[in-house]
């Protein structure tokens, strides 16, 4: 090694943001194991690599005894004192024992370990660009299928499609553009593991955040998201200023920005719903879009009874039980449905059940 080795360290330092001292000190450690494992491996030595010259030397280091037991790990306080007076009992004696042809070995020793360094700090680099997105949407390009795995180039790295966050009915292909969701982030020693979703609520919420403005601006606030990927999804929001239109908003021009969000999840129906602190009518908007007669809530029990007209039960209670449980999801509250018939059966009076006010 020499100055132009180091010269080659320094501009690394500079582009990848490794430190020489941290390289060169990697490269002593892996230099020593070299040594020990060729030459000397019953000996203490130590590697030592010039910081100006680039020179690198191998010394056998003995310690100062009265009685010497190990010729080759101990040395006698006359022997120490005979290379140099200074020398006094449990001191450390270092003497060069470079082999001849150890340039070879440090020359190629050294470029193991500086290309193993520059990959371990391009992994680094790409864990601390990933680490902090958990819950981030990111466009990635498909560029393999394995045993059902689809594998998403994101530029230097790949993330994890894996077979549970994949959309049913949905296909892939090699060169396909698609939107995911991170889910996680995990740092291997083969380099950071990133797996994404296409199925996860967040997915659905940040495409409307890239779509709608009012939400970027936080004019329009997303509350709460509830989906069934592939087939349906329900989304509350809400205007912190009266004048803006939360649904409509989120809608678009002529539905522009939710259908843009439809084509990315393939056809996937999307309800808006606007949110309400007032249980009932938020209730009533979340089986959208069923018409609703009448909301009887429990506040302790977070239990909701749901009117509605016979010929909008089926409508409100979906196809296998799809509509209400998104509304359930999306309220936080247990729902349950009755058409008028059957309430007028329980309750022939059942409509004085219910304020005046909520009927209008």
């Amino acid at each position: 090694m020499n100055t132009e080795f180091l010269e080659a360290l320094r501009d690394l330092e500079k582009e990848k943001g490794i430190s020489v001292d941290v390289l060169l000190e990697a490269i002593e450690a892996a230099l020593l194991s070299a040594y020990k494992r060729n030459f000397g491996s019953l000996q203490n030595a130590k590697v030592h690599i010039d910081r100006e010259t680039g020179d690198c030397k191998v010394y056998a280091q003995r310690s100062v005894t009265e009685k010497v037991e190990d010729p080759r790990l101990e040395i006698s306080l006359a022997e120490a004192k005979a290379i140099d007076p200074r020398y006094e009992l449990d001191d450390v004696v270092e003497t060069e024992v470079t082999p001849k042809d150890f340039g070879r070995i440090a020359a190629q020793t050294a470029k193991q370990v500086v290309v193993q360094r520059i990959r371990e700090a391009e992994r680094n680099i790409i864990y601390e660009e990933f680490a902090n997105r958990d819950g981030d949407i990111v466009t990635g390009i498909v560029q393999r299928i394995e045993q059902k795995n689809v594998f998403i180039e994101l530029g230097k790295t790949e993330a994890i499609l894996t077979p549970a966050e994949q959309m049913p009915g949905e296909t892939y292909a090699q060169g396909d553009r698609i939107k995911v969701y991170i889910i996680e982030v995990r740092k291997t020693t083969k380099g950071p593991q990133i797996f994404v979703s296409r199925t996860h609520p967040g997915l659905l919420k940040r495409l409307f955040e890239l779509e709608v403005p009012e939400l970027q601006e936080g004019v329009v606030e997303l509350k709460n998201v509830a989906r069934e990927a592939g087939y349906r999804s329900k989304i509350a929001v809400y205007s912190r200023d009266e004048n803006v239109d939360p649904v409509g908003a989120c809608v678009g021009p002529k539905g522009m920005r939710v259908q843009a969000i439809v084509n990315e999840l393939n056809g996937e129906k999307i309800d808006i719903i606007k949110w309400d602190p007032d249980p009932s009518k938020f209730i009533a908007s979340s089986l959208s879009p069923a018409k609703v007669v009448a909301v009887e809530v429990w506040e302790d029990e977070k239990v909701a009874r749901v009117i509605v007209p016979d010929y909008q039960l089926s409508l409100a209670i979906g196809k296998e039980g799809q509509n209400a449980r998104l509304a359930a999801k999306l309220t936080g509250w247990k729902i349950d449905i009755k058409s008028e018939s059957q309430m007028a059966e329980l309750y022939p009076d059942y409509a004085d059940l219910f304020s005046e006010e909520f009927m209008e």
